[in-house]
């Protein structure tokens, strides 16, 4: 080899050297967070002791079974098979699923059938001389062309590896789409099962008032009270219809609820029976997993779909890196082309090719730059999403334990307020029956006793929606991926 023969080839790999470089120059350009935050980062300890709950397994992929309520699992049923949230769902990962096979395609060759006949006077001054030159004639050309690019810098497989974890993650979130569902369902079933019970509380306190007015013209016949009393006891019974009448319209608005949830319409509700579940049985659940929080990453769909965009746009930055770089494409044809209809079918008429294409993106930095610059903004997005999604979902874990407390702790001492309204009630009766007391001590201890009923069925339903939040807050049954590659 010659020394002149040596120099050129160095002279022109540092001249390639130098447009390389030159072309992917992106200096400056780089994502501003350091990554997605560890969650051991983030402390719960001392809120995990306080809230003073024995660990338990992870909640099951259908958590509402152990209800054993009929009713509650067709509406469950019905709404896996109906929602329009879900078939949106569906449709966003269809999307996702499209686009990593469009994504994919990039890594393939290409081929193209194209044939044409074309009835064309030629030039006598081009490219083909007399005779046919200057004549009309017919100029057929039939070819299958194949392109294949080389992908040198990894900017499709990136691109592919992007689209597929935007694609991973959509299915993700069509199991969060049907979490949301079925927590949106149980918390308006235990909507509707309170309203049944403050229903009966207003229904028996019409009873009661009913045989209190009763005694009190009892008492005016004989003399030992006045019409006074007897209209104070008479306007006491519409105040128990209205409670009635109020608590009706709230079983129905949770009948409409539901039947939306299901995607039905109003009539479905309709014909919805009444939750045949104890709100204070329903409520003893298991309440917090033995392994939490670091596990929570996998069993979170929102946190498994942030992570999963947080790597895909990982992925876009490496793919906007790449188009920096010489693009190479492979292209082969081969067909037949003639002028003129008779010699078309000739063997001379074949025609083939193969070479490849080199592009440098050498003029085109400012809009490269400005795609990476992108890339990495929808980087730190993706990351801000997954952190505030975790610190969202600890948070939510944190509220529902310590509500949870909170209603148990009412709870004992409503139980005991409960026991002291009943038994003033039942005195203030026996001393108004004796002609010891008045009847508005009756009235005021009557008061007492509605609202410790009335309070009993609220702390019992906000006891079972605590803990229906809580299901969803430890992600209702669903496992990553990764957990259940981990089981098997």
């Amino acid at each position: 080899m010659t020394h002149a023969r040596i120099f050129s080839r160095a002279v022109t790999a540092a001249l390639l050297t130098t447009v390389i470089s030159a072309c992917a120059d992106t200096h400056g350009i780089a994502p501003k967070s350091a990554g997605p935050r560890d969650v051991a980062s983030i402390h719960m300890d001392a809120t995990l002791t306080a809230a003073n709950v024995a660990p338990s397994p992870w909640p099951a992929l259908e958590w509402w079974t152990p209800y054993q309520d009929a009713g509650l699992d067709t509406l469950m049923d019905e709404a896996l098979k109906n929602s329009p949230s879900l078939a949106a769902a569906d449709a966003r990962l269809s999307k996702a699923l499209s686009a990593s096979d469009l994504a994919r395609t990039a890594l393939q060759p290409s081929f193209v059938a194209s044939g044409s006949a074309t009835y064309e006077r030629l030039s006598k001054n081009f490219e083909i001389p007399p005779p046919y030159g200057g004549m009309w004639t017919w100029v057929n050309d039939a070819r299958v062309t194949a392109t294949y690019e080389l992908d040198l810098w990894g900017k499709n497989s990136a691109a592919l590896a992007s689209a597929i974890g935007q694609a991973k993650a959509a299915e993700v979130d069509s199991f969060a789409a049907k979490l949301l569902l079925t927590t949106a369902i149980g918390h308006a079933y235990v909507q509707l099962a309170e309203a049944y019970e403050l229903r009966d509380v207003a229904r028996a306190t019409l009873d009661a008032r009913q045989k209190m007015l009763d005694l009190v013209k009892n008492r005016v016949s004989a003399g030992m009270d006045t019409q006074f009393e007897v209209k104070e006891a008479e306007a006491a019974i519409p105040a128990a219809r209205e409670d009635i009448a109020t608590y009706d319209e709230s079983i129905r608005l949770a009948q409409d609820q539901l039947a939306a949830l299901a995607g039905a319409g109003p009539d479905r509700g309709l014909i919805i029976p009444r939750p045949n579940f104890k709100l204070g049985q329903a409520s003893e659940r298991p309440l917090l997993p033995a392994n939490l929080p670091a596990e929570l990453l996998g069993h979170r769909p929102d946190i498994v779909a942030s992570r999963l965009r947080v790597e895909a746009s990982s992925q876009s930055i490496k793919s906007a890196k790449a188009a920096f770089y010489p693009n190479v494409d492979l292209t082969a044809f081969a067909g037949l082309q003639s002028l003129g209809l008779s010699r078309f079918f000739d063997e001379g008429s074949v025609v083939a090719g193969i070479g490849p294409a080199v592009t440098l993106p050498f003029f085109t930095g400012n809009t490269l730059r400005s795609t990476l610059s992108n890339k990495t903004a929808d980087y730190d997005a993706a990351v801000a999403t997954y952190d505030q999604t975790l610190v969202n979902a600890l948070k939510e874990i944190a509220d529902d334990l310590n509500s949870l407390r909170a209603v148990r702790e009412k709870s004992v001492q409503q139980a005991e307020a409960q026991v002291t309204a009943d038994a003033a009630y039942k005195l203030a009766v026996e001393r108004y029956q004796a002609g010891l007391g008045t009847y508005l001590q009756v009235l005021s201890a009557e008061e007492l006793v509605l609202t410790q009923r009335s309070l009993a069925a609220d702390l019992r339903a906000r006891q079972v929606l605590f803990t229906v939040a809580l299901v969803g807050a430890l992600g209702g049954g669903f496992e990553s991926p990764s957990e259940q590659r981990a089981e098997k």
